[in-house]
């Protein structure tokens, strides 16, 4: 996984730098774990547009990924790694011994014809998931279930990844990936390693059009726009727009927006990091 520097042959190509896909084994995804993918373009159902910059973009197929990982006691073998549209990391395809077959977030390091397990007293290597009862303390962790059985809901992008801490009476004390530190039961599950397509993060478009195929549309800034528009609109000349405030009017960089009677917060020992 590296990422791929173009010569500038075209203005667009000039400042392009994005994965050269070498950890991609297969273009075709498993037909049995695919489902359609309607576009909205940012309307919800009664037609109201409600994400803007939201719309267009390549036509994709969704890939039904098991981040319940409940095949507990039955070995997988990797068969594939691939490309997914719907999101930043790669996904890898595992046949079962008792013939399912499912895809799962690839974690960093994975290789195909490697075998992964889930379940108690499985080994701590990388692709198996396990519950963090078992985790050794330090072990770096992704795809984190936050309520038993409901499913993977953390570190599940590309590169991302949480630390196992310590125990503490019935729960695990883990360190997220924004740097909050808050506990979980220890009977939810986690898998070890990292999330594949760790350079993500350096890559670059090059230019507008490719933003366009993923289905993002161009982004007005506040102080560009009418008074009417936006609190950060209007004025003589450039005008520099004051406090940076929401379209809402919500002050931005810092202001802090959480509950205070939010359910969650006495399960969060120390908050993130700005």
């Amino acid at each position: 996984m590296a990422l791929k520097k173009y010569k500038p042959t075209t203005p667009g190509q000039r400042f392009k730098l994005i994965s050269d896909f070498d950890d991609i084994t297969t273009d075709r995804p498993e037909k049995s774990l695919i489902g359609s993918k309607k576009r909205t373009g940012g309307r919800n159902n009664e037609g109201r547009m409600t994400i803007r910059n939201v719309g267009g973009g390549h036509k994709q197929k969704y890939r039904i990924i098991d981040f319940k990982r409940d095949k507990e006691g039955v070995p997988g073998k990797v068969k594939t790694i691939e490309y997914d549209p719907n999101r930043t990391a790669r996904i890898a395809l595992v046949f079962y011994a008792d013939g399912e077959k499912r895809y799962i977030i690839a974690p960093h390091g994975l290789k195909v014809g490697q075998e992964v397990k889930a379940g108690k007293g499985v080994t701590p290597e990388v692709g198996n998931t396990m519950y963090l009862s078992e985790i050794p303390f330090g072990t770096i962790i992704h795809n984190i279930e936050l309520r038993p059985g409901q499913g993977a809901k953390m570190a599940r992008s590309a590169g991302a990844y949480a630390q196992l801490m310590t125990r503490d009476g019935k729960f695990a004390i883990v360190k997220m990936p924004s740097g909050e530190t808050r506990m979980i039961l220890q009977t939810c599950k986690a898998t070890i390693g990292m999330v594949s397509n760790v350079d993500h993060g350096l890559e670059k478009s090059g230019k507008a059009g490719r933003n366009r195929w993923l289905g993002r549309r161009p982004r007005v800034r506040g102080v560009a726009m009418n008074p009417v528009d936006h609190p950060m609109g209007g004025g003589e000349g450039r005008a520099s727009g004051g406090h940076p405030r929401s379209r809402k009017g919500l002050p931005a960089k810092g202001y802090r927006t959480r509950s205070k009677k939010k359910a969650s917060s006495k399960y969060i020992i120390e908050r993130r990091k700005k």
